[in-house]
């Protein structure tokens, strides 16, 4: 059963935001996919590559997740083995779902991940997040 990570997207106003920065070369590797580098290297990689996602943290509400394709070994020149998470292009919106914030990422188990919205069910204009967060808080998102 695949794992997953799930991941603060700092400075980002909402998902299009995310979408839009992935989209631009500074959010993509030389393949042109879109990847998130950082300090820390999976060590349970095997589980994640075996179907799992990175799930989104956007304004302290998990709005989003990117299936994981690989990770990538990042060399900056000072010395640093940096990990680029690589994902599908695709955002998929999921299920609007609280998350107080916490440095770095996690691993997510399959049981804890908000389920997908199905494509087309999700409203013409999103949400605000801090009004996602108020209504997944109480249940009715």
């Amino acid at each position: 059963m695949a794992l997953h990570l799930i991941k603060l997207s700092v400075g980002t106003e909402d998902v299009a935001d995310l979408a839009a920065w992935q989209s631009d070369p500074r959010g993509q590797g030389p393949d042109g996919l879109p990847r998130h580098v950082t300090r820390m290297w999976p060590k349970r990689a095997e589980e994640v590559l075996d179907g799992g996602s990175i799930y989104w943290v956007i304004k302290g509400v998990i709005l989003c997740r990117q299936r994981v394709l690989r990770f990538d070994e990042v060399d900056r020149g000072d010395g640093i083995r940096r990990c680029a998470i690589v994902c599908e292009p695709d955002l998929r919106r999921v299920a609007a779902t609280p998350k107080r914030a916490f440095q770095g990422w996690r691993y997510l188990k399959p049981g804890d991940a908000p389920r997908d919205i199905a494509a087309g069910a999700e409203p013409e204009e999103p949400l605000p997040p801090a009004l996602q967060a108020a209504l997944a808080e109480i249940g009715v998102l």
